[in-house]
């Protein structure tokens, strides 16, 4: 268990790279649920965290980013919450192997707070029953990503808080206004900042998007306006069909590397990928910031 993050105060460390994606690029899906794997073929996804850890990884997630009622209820399997969710961490942790830790994923349920879909009190219970289910897995910290409304990424940390002592993550999704940098919502990263401070975060950030370019401005702003340690996961840019109608992302491992010193630079504390995102890209990632280090070691 991470106490409170304060074992990364210094340096940027390396996340792993995105889980859905892989799973599709791999043809592991099929139109299914990727929690449903975790019971179905753990395997593949011990493979995939493994991969991550093996191309450097500090800390890698888990499965569990839709082990949520509302998402699995459209799949009727709202009953499955806890073991899908303490099967995803327990596969993370055995890919680990010790050698990175393990932070439990918890997304978004789908549902829209603003426009009244469900209740607030609704998703806070949705929410504490996958952060117990996860909790009890025993992680080492849990994060909240891929959220693009304020309002649900505040009832989610609240109810992460109420039932785990865990450290939490709390990260938006950016990619509308004119540069890119505030949530389809109209959140901005300065309000994101704001809410984790006030509902105990542990440290704030970005997940998914659009590419490491916008995700480099919006580290800055967070920059600017928190002390928070700042967590951030672009995707690999925006996903485009290929001829073969299977989908493609445009920055490939060499170009999403070539990033990393200036996140540095940013103060970005946790950094890894989202969409479209791979081994090779985190193993270039790897790469590109033992390199940062060194040539900063000769500039001292």
């Amino acid at each position: 268990m991470i106490s409170d993050l304060r074992d990364y105060a210094s340096g940027c460390h390396l996340l792993d790279g995105a889980w859905g994606t892989e799973l599709e690029r791999q043809g592991l899906l099929s139109g299914n649920v990727p929690e449903f794997l975790n019971d179905d073929n753990p395997a593949a996804i011990e493979a995939i965290a493994r991969s991550y850890v093996e191309a450097g990884s500090e800390i890698i997630l888990t499965n569990t980013f839709g082990a949520n009622r509302f998402v699995l209820e459209r799949h009727d399997a709202s009953e499955r919450v806890e073991d899908l969710a303490v099967a995803g961490v327990n596969i993370s942790r055995k890919a680990a192997e010790g050698r990175a830790r393990v932070l439990g994923s918890i997304g978004p349920t789908g549902k829209i707070v603003m426009m009244g879909e469900v209740s607030a009190q609704q998703l806070s219970e949705a929410f504490r029953e996958t952060a117990t289910a996860i909790d009890k897995a025993r992680p080492d910290a849990i994060v909240l990503e891929t959220f693009a409304e304020l309002q649900e990424l505040n009832l989610a940390l609240q109810a992460v808080k109420a039932v785990s002592k865990l450290p939490v993550i709390a990260c938006m999704t950016f990619s509308a206004g004119e540069d890119g940098t505030t949530t389809i919502m109209g959140n901005t990263p300065e309000e994101l900042a704001t809410a984790a401070k006030d509902y105990g975060a542990a440290a704030v950030g970005a997940n998914c998007g659009i590419g490491p370019d916008v995700y480099l401005r919006v580290a800055q702003r967070l920059g600017a306006v928190t002390t928070l340690p700042i967590w951030i996961k672009p995707n690999a840019g925006l996903p485009q069909a290929g001829a073969d109608g299977k989908t493609t992302y445009p920055v490939g491992p060499e170009e999403f590397a070539s990033y990393v010193p200036r996140f540095v630079k940013a103060g970005v504390t946790f950094l890894g990928g989202c969409c479209g995102t791979t081994p090779a890209h985190i193993l270039a990632a790897r790469i590109a910031l033992s390199n940062h280090g060194e040539e900063k070691g000769r500039t001292q």
